[in-house]
């Protein structure tokens, strides 16, 4: 039976949303990412970093907020859909001030193969190089991210993990306007293959079903800090998030450490110097 919006012809929200807005505001929190990026760079080279390179960089909505926030800042972003550059070009880049447009590139390639100049910081983030599933490949990423760093660049990354992230499951989250649903659809434990989706819910009961889908393999901690010294990055860092005392929950500080608590789910950076 059709919907009661479709038979009176109001449009459910589903079909009005766009997904990529929906992504960024549940998911992504740039200023927050290039306030440790700055912040990391600096404390362990004793310099600002002042350009970056963002791999698997979707919308470029990382590296607008790069370029945003200062006048030397430069930023060259890689990604090999064509459609979500575009949308970021039209929606982002476009929006800059024409000075920080011209310090600012998107390039639709593959992160393996693109020539860039080489940066003080480059980036992997939203857990994109989980899409290399053997050691040969992520190792060859890390490799040429290396190549991509100028003599003390500096590659940052994040991770998850935690015991849930093991699990066949659905998490499900309140944003402004709509739910967040994080779908953990299938993992095999003989491969460490996993797809997960993300799925959007509208308070008039429509749903953007498999607005994204992930084939990754899940990654552990000690598998990409051996991989990152494999492919001939000395100093690899784990950033842990701290605990806020009153909700448990995490608190947004993210400090090195040797160890870690084991969580059902938590979120890192690794951060790797060249």
């Amino acid at each position: 039976m059709a919907s009661k919006q479709k038979r009176r012809g109001k449009p459910r929200m589903a079909d009005e949303a766009d997904r990529h807005v929906l992504y960024e505001s549940s998911v992504q929190e740039p200023e927050a990412e290039m306030d440790f990026v700055e912040a990391t760079f600096e404390e362990i080279r004793g310099r600002e970093a002042k350009s970056l390179r963002e791999d698997f960089c979707g919308t470029g909505f990382s590296s607008a907020e790069w370029v945003r926030r200062n006048p030397e800042h430069t930023a060259v972003g890689v990604d090999i859909d064509a459609e979500v550059l575009a949308w970021g070009r039209d929606n982002h880049i476009a929006r800059l001030p024409a000075e920080a447009r011209s310090r600012i590139r998107l390039i639709e390639a593959d992160v393996l193969t693109a020539e860039t100049e080489a940066v003080d910081a480059l980036l992997a983030m939203n857990f994109s190089y989980y899409l290399f599933k053997s050691r040969d490949q992520l190792r060859k990423y890390f490799e040429r991210a290396r190549e991509n760093l100028v003599e003390d660049g500096v590659l940052f990354l994040d991770a998850f993990g935690g015991y849930d992230a093991f699990r066949e499951l659905e998490e499900e989250r309140e944003c402004d306007g709509f739910d967040y649903i994080w779908d953990q659809a299938h993992y095999d434990p003989i491969t460490g293959d996993m797809t997960c989706h993300i799925h959007f819910a509208f308070p008039d009961g429509s749903e953007m079903k498999k607005a994204f889908t992930y084939h990754w393999r899940m990654w552990t901690l000690p598998e990409i800090q051996e991989i990152l010294r494999e492919a001939g990055f000395p100093r690899v860092t784990v950033y842990w998030e701290g605990t806020d005392e009153e909700t448990g929950e995490g608190d947004g500080e993210f400090t090195p450490a040797a160890h870690g608590e084991a969580d059902a789910g938590w979120i890192c950076y690794v951060v790797a110097e060249r």
